[in-house]
């Protein structure tokens, strides 16, 4: 789950100039199909395995290869951080880890992967009505493009109109939108690491703990039986941790240093389409005409959203 909009990083001095080659279009379409893939893998994992618990550890593994491959990478000294970049880290991924993908994640035990995934893909308009709450002025296209996605997202949850689903876990879906957006419009607003890798380590990390702990709360330990899990829920949680978190995000990563941001951002409306088309077929969920024509408008708004913000 990763739908905020990226903000255009300063170029540095004598640093090459972005473009459009082999090596992007690569990357490009590993965000597309990685991302867009993983709201199927959770809902693969969660067929067997708890929700917040199977969350956790994914997050806790991700968090442990990324950062050695920091300190393989940059050297043990780029995973220090200081007092107040640890607290931050640490309010980032209970917003962003345990908020946003945790209840998805929950969601997801009653809510299709295609239908989560373009109830997700509002989180671009979320952060533009706190901005807007915070006193910055959007521009009208815009809020426009708000208008419209919140038209879409009217017709994916009205009841009845997207199937048997339960509208608990559509709220929940919805509530997992509204922390990430948060975490994603507080993230540019507080003292992180200066290596973007380090950061997201510790942000998976204290995610993954805070999941593992929601999970025993909750009770996801009692009668827990791993003998009952199945081969595609580890499969897919697998899948989840090396490839979702781990290779999505690096890619993502480089992407934003090496193509122009009009193209990175395209990944914001292309993931859900994707998560809808393998939802259907793999899981044979049903996509019924609301669900065509609510999520057809959703992404229409979050694209109005996305070129006219890249434009900025």
């Amino acid at each position: 789950m990763s739908t905020s909009i990226p903000a255009e990083p300063k170029a540095a001095a004598g640093a090459p100039r972005r473009g459009t080659g082999g090596a992007v279009w690569t990357a490009l379409a590993l965000v597309y199909v990685v991302w867009g893939s993983t709201y199927l893998g959770i809902r693969i994992v969660v067929q067997t395995m708890p929700p917040f618990l199977s969350a956790g550890a994914r997050f806790i593994t991700a968090g442990l290869i990324l950062a050695g491959v920091v300190a393989w990478r940059y050297g043990p000294s780029a995973l220090r951080v200081t007092r107040a970049q640890l607290g931050s880290t640490l309010l980032v991924g209970l917003l962003l880890v345990l908020g946003g993908n945790g209840l998805v994640v929950l969601a997801e035990t009653s809510v299709p992967s295609g239908l989560a995934a373009l109830l997700v893909a509002a989180v671009p308009m979320w952060v533009v009505v706190l901005r807007a709450a915070t006193g910055d002025r959007p521009p009208g296209r815009t809020l426009a493009g708000v208008l419209v996605g919140l038209a879409g997202l009217a017709v994916l949850t009205s009841p009845g109109l997207s199937g048997e689903v339960r509208l608990s876990g559509v709220l929940l879906v919805l509530a997992g939108s509204l922390a990430w957006s948060l975490g994603s419009f507080s993230a540019g607003r507080l003292p992180l690491p200066g290596n973007p890798f380090t950061g997201s380590a510790y942000q998976m990390l204290w995610g993954g703990v805070a999941g593992v702990l929601v999970g025993l709360a909750r009770g996801e330990q009692r009668g827990l039986d791993p003998a009952s899990f199945s081969t595609a829920s580890w499969l897919a949680l697998g899948y989840l941790v090396l490839i979702g978190s781990v290779v999505g995000f690096t890619a993502y990563a480089w992407l934003l240093q090496a193509a122009p941001l009009s193209l990175v951002s395209t990944y914001a409306y292309v993931n859900p389409v994707v998560a809808v088309v393998l939802g259907a077929l793999i899981l044979d969920e049903a996509v019924t005409l609301p669900i065509v024509l609510g999520g057809a408008v959703v992404v229409a708004g979050v694209g109005v959203i996305v070129s006219t913000e890249r434009r900025k």
